[in-house]
């Protein structure tokens, strides 16, 4: 196992373990920096959805950051087995982990939420089949944080309002574009 560190917030510096997994790229500590600069530090109140949650490391800055309520999804048993064990770490009440696949959850929630963090695997086309989904998923006010293999300048109705490239990621921050 490796480990990453959050770097905000009530567990500021804390280091998290990472399982071992095929195609899993903790979001670096530089394009964190940048996007929670982007959205603000304070995310006290908010409801966020890590939806390929991964290494939870983006579901778990905002917690620090005061987001009252954080769904992780994650699909990997071995990866949804270390999320739970940082949870359990932290004492991260308002952490929920979803054992499950991405497209079924989309379809299955009823709620919205303030912040979306889509970073899929690579190369799989999972932002075109969740694209068409977004509206379900986030308040009509709400940001999208996407990252990416290609720069991108919107995802259906969200369209890039900040963006940047640290190595192979593109990383882009979303508002919706729908009254």
């Amino acid at each position: 196992m490796s480990r990453v560190r959050i770097v905000g917030g009530q567990w500021r510096s804390r280091l998290i373990e990472v399982a071992k997994a095929p195609g899993l790229r903790p979001t670096p500590d530089r394009v964190r920096e940048t996007l929670f600069n982007w959205l603000g530090q304070d995310l006290e109140g908010l409801r966020c959805l890590d939806l390929f949650a991964g290494t939870g490391i983006l579901g778990f800055e905002a917690a620090s950051r005061g987001a009252a309520h954080v769904s992780m999804v994650e699909y990997n048993p071995r990866v949804f087995a270390a999320l739970r064990a940082t949870r359990i770490t932290l004492q991260a009440a308002q952490v929920e982990l979803i054992p499950s696949d991405a497209l079924e959850f989309v379809h299955s929630c009823s709620r919205k939420f303030d912040i979306v963090f889509l970073d899929p695997p690579y190369n799989q086309g999972w932002l075109a089949r969740i694209e068409p989904l977004l509206g379900r998923l986030l308040d009509p006010e709400g940001w999208l944080y996407v990252e990416s293999e290609v720069p991108l300048t919107g995802l259906g109705d969200w369209k890039v309002v900040r963006q940047g490239r640290a190595g192979q990621v593109n990383f882009h921050l979303m508002q919706g574009t729908v009254e």
